[in-house]
């Protein structure tokens, strides 16, 4: 299997469906709040096993390891720190295996997040400090039998580039994600327009967009990727299952599979190749996703009623329209 030509021709086809979150689900199996669902490759392999299984059966074509918080700097909380081989090895085997028992081609996709550190001057992380935190991640996970490095979850463009340097180590093709909030910024303030330039002169393979805040904000996303683009680079949209909220003592997703299916089709529509859900997405929803895509025609076009009447309008768009509102009022007072 050579997915560095399966993602240089993935314009040729449809779409890719991926798999939805891992840590939700797992909540859904019994781990604990501030526990590492990391530590679980190696304490409770037949969950994740299931999980991996229960994404693979519902029609994902691409799984995420269970390796997000698998660097030694998120390990530490849980004073893991000597074990990132060992658990990153353990994630990429699991989801290998699972996914080798299946006759349609199934990709392993090594999940890398952030440091959750801060680099310098405005923390005490150095770039090449960083360059060896993800690389030895990465290797486990390519040691392990993953395909592809997935770095997600990114809000600064020297912690992304600091992992692109430790991937390009790896030898294997690379694909990342960023996390666009209300304002389409990261945290860190990085919009779309930036991060497709710097993706391009970066040669990465595919990249888009994770997490966020809900299906219709990660369509506008994946719009503004689209636009700013100056070639046909597969774009991923892995948004969450709508807006959490707290109900009776569990966290509970706005997100459900007839909405997860038209936000797969909007972000289809919108441009979006390699297609998949985020935090609070089952395998229902998956299976509802894949179900919609694969009638959806090959060739579709992107209408903003439509966005706006299925999904609702992005927040963004929404806080804009109050200010004009307010603008106006303050306008009509004064006169």
């Amino acid at each position: 299997m050579d997915l560095e030509i399966t993602l240089d021709r993935l314009s040729e086809a449809k779409f890719l469906l991926a798999d939805g979150a891992t840590g939700t689900n797992l909540f859904l199996k019994g781990l604990l709040t501030g526990d590492s669902p990391e530590l679980w490759n190696l304490k409770q392999p037949k969950k994740i096993t299931k999980l991996h299984t229960d994404f693979l059966e519902a029609g994902s074509q691409l799984i995420l390891t269970n390796s997000f918080g698998g660097s030694n700097c998120r390990l530490k909380l849980h004073n893991a720190e000597k074990r990132v081989t060992e658990i990153n090895f353990a994630a990429a085997e699991i989801a290998k295996e699972c996914a080798d028992k299946f006759q349609e081609t199934k990709f392993v996709a090594g999940s890398v997040g952030p440091t959750g550190e801060l680099f310098e001057p405005l923390g005490l992380l150095t770039y090449d400090d960083a360059v060896e935190i993800f690389h030895e991640q990465m290797e486990a996970l390519k040691s392990g039998g993953a395909d592809i490095i997935w770095i997600e979850t990114i809000s600064a463009l020297d912690e992304l580039k600091a992992a692109l340097d430790a991937a390009s180590r790896t030898g294997l093709p690379t694909c990342c994600t960023l996390s666009f909030d209300t304002h389409g910024s990261t945290m860190m303030g990085i919009g779309p327009k930036t991060f497709v330039r710097f993706c391009e002169d970066n040669n990465l393979k595919s990249y888009g967009a994770n997490c966020g805040v809900g299906p219709s904000e990660m369509v506008d996303t994946i719009l503004q990727i689209k636009k700013h683009q100056n070639n046909d680079i597969a774009i991923i949209a892995k948004g969450n299952c709508g807006i959490p909220s707290y109900q009776e003592g569990k966290i509970v997703y706005s997100g459900t599979p007839e909405i997860m299916s038209i936000y797969a089709l909007m972000a289809f529509k919108a441009g979006a190749k390699i297609i998949g859900g985020c935090c609070g997405t089952t395998p229902l929803h998956i299976q509802a996703m894949r179900n919609t895509l694969e009638k959806a025609p090959i060739s579709v076009s992107y209408s903003i009623e439509e966005h706006f009447a299925q999904l609702g309008k992005p927040w963004h768009d929404t806080d804009k329209s109050k200010k004009r509102v307010k603008r106006s009022n303050l306008r009509n007072r004064n006169s």
